[in-house]
């Protein structure tokens, strides 16, 4: 039987093609989907409703990047260069968890995402210590109730990469909710070579995977160098975004959008590790799709406010008011439908479009930090935070409600993660 929803007597946001405020209407759910947004819709018979009356409505957020495993080692390193988190996180700490600490960090990473109203997550997961870790990784996006884009890093030979490859997709992935999809996370050609990345996009292409690389954050020379094998080798015509793509001119933007690429900006890591300064506003102006992520917890927050907040300071501070033309509404975006087309579910959710799953989010606005504002949408991206999340809906199921995460015992997950936290680090 389907189980209808309605959301009444909220202030409506939506995304697409732009956000605008819709004001008060409602949004009538029919079991995972949007059916229907406007006035006074009715109820129906049996239908539940949920009063959003001092409430702002708008589509959940979308996470384009994020190492999710890094949950239990917090704030670890908050101070390091780029240089230093490859030397601790990934060559000391990585090698150290055990396919229970990635569980441990993958369900409170995804638990906590949900509870600041990020409803749909790439997980960008260079945690394959064995088929165990993966193994357990992808178990815990399923626990999490999150809708999850799982970025599957094989990093041992390529020689064996698409027999791996292959074998997690056929034995994780043949799944009925449809809530947690795979792509190729690629190391090649900047991290790890031409020759892994040859192998990389090729298995994609053959998987009918989009890819999501880190390209374009290694220095001036390794951007354009690398953008030109991937484009002299026709790899383009597989779906790619652009993970902190921060060192490209804008001829190069426009020609990484004419092959419909994407680009992920992760606004407070690419500053506090020193990558550079997030080219947010240029990849946009080339036409690009352009998301925002976390990217890691061990020297950045979690949650999407932090990332607008920090995207929309950065992007209107450039030089010479170079940037003064982006807006609330423009950050805004770039959280939920853009964020969408960037992990490749523009179709499915980041917006209130009838069809689309609902994928929702309610923030509180009778709290001193969002009373009175004037502007939603500005008050969302500029005066909200994790504890304004009262209600998430994912696939029109309530997984946070009345400001609680449901369906988990949470003493349970923050013990595992405690465990893992003093188990990695001590060790």
């Amino acid at each position: 039987m389907t189980i209808m929803t309605l959301i009444k007597n909220g202030v409506v946001i939506d995304t697409e093609p732009e956000p605008v405020v819709l004001g008060r209407v409602d949004v009538r759910i029919e079991g995972d989907t949007i059916a229907e947004v406007g006035p006074d819709l009715p109820a129906g018979p049996g239908a539940e409703v949920i009063d959003a009356t001092g409430r702002i409505v708008l589509p959940g957020f979308v996470d384009t990047h994020r190492h999710t495993w890094q949950a239990g080692i917090r704030a670890v390193a908050p101070d390091i260069t780029f240089g230093e988190y490859l030397r601790r996180v990934l060559g000391e700490l990585a090698p150290r968890h055990r396919p229970r600490d990635v569980h441990a960090g993958n369900l409170a990473g995804a638990l906590e995402c949900l509870d600041s109203g990020i409803t749909t997550l790439l997980d960008w997961s260079h945690i394959q210590n064995s088929p165990a870790h993966t193994d357990a990784a992808v178990r815990a996006l399923h626990e999490s109730g999150i809708r999850a884009v799982f970025g599957y890093c094989y990093p041992g030979p390529v020689e064996e990469l698409a027999v791996a490859t292959k074998g997690v997709r056929e034995q994780l992935f043949d799944t009925s909710d449809g809530l947690v999809t795979m792509v190729i996370a690629a190391l090649g050609p900047e991290i790890a070579g031409e020759e892994r990345a040859l192998a990389e996009w090729r298995l994609a292409a053959d998987l009918g995977l989009p890819v999501t690389a880190h390209l374009g954050g290694h220095g001036r020379e390794s951007a354009q160098r690398g953008l030109a094998f991937l484009e002299e080798n026709g790899l383009l015509a597989t779906p790619t975004t652009f993970v902190h793509a921060l060192h490209y001119t804008d001829e190069e933007f426009k020609r990484i959008a004419a092959a419909g690429g994407s680009v992920s900006v992760s606004p407070v890591d690419e500053m506090n590790l020193g990558l550079g300064y997030p080219t947010t506003g240029r990849a946009r102006a080339a036409g690009i799709p352009t998301g925002l992520s976390a990217d890691t917890v061990v020297c950045s927050s979690g949650d999407m406010f932090s990332q607008m907040r920090t995207a929309h300071l950065l992007e209107r501070g450039r030089p010479e008011g170079a940037g003064l033309g982006f807006t609330t509404r423009d950050v805004l975006r770039m959280a939920t439908i853009e964020g969408a087309q960037v992990v490749g579910l523009a179709d499915v959710v980041g917006s209130l479009r009838p069809g689309k799953q609902a994928d929702l989010v309610l923030l509180r606005t009778d709290t001193l930090g969002m009373a009175a504002a004037h502007d939603p949408i500005g008050a969302v991206v500029l005066n909200a935070d994790p504890s304004s999340v009262e209600t998430v809906l994912v696939a029109g199921r309530p997984v946070k409600r009345g400001g609680r995460l449901l369906r988990h015992d949470l003493p349970a997950v923050l013990a595992d993660l405690a465990e893992t936290a003093g188990a990695v680090v001590k060790a």
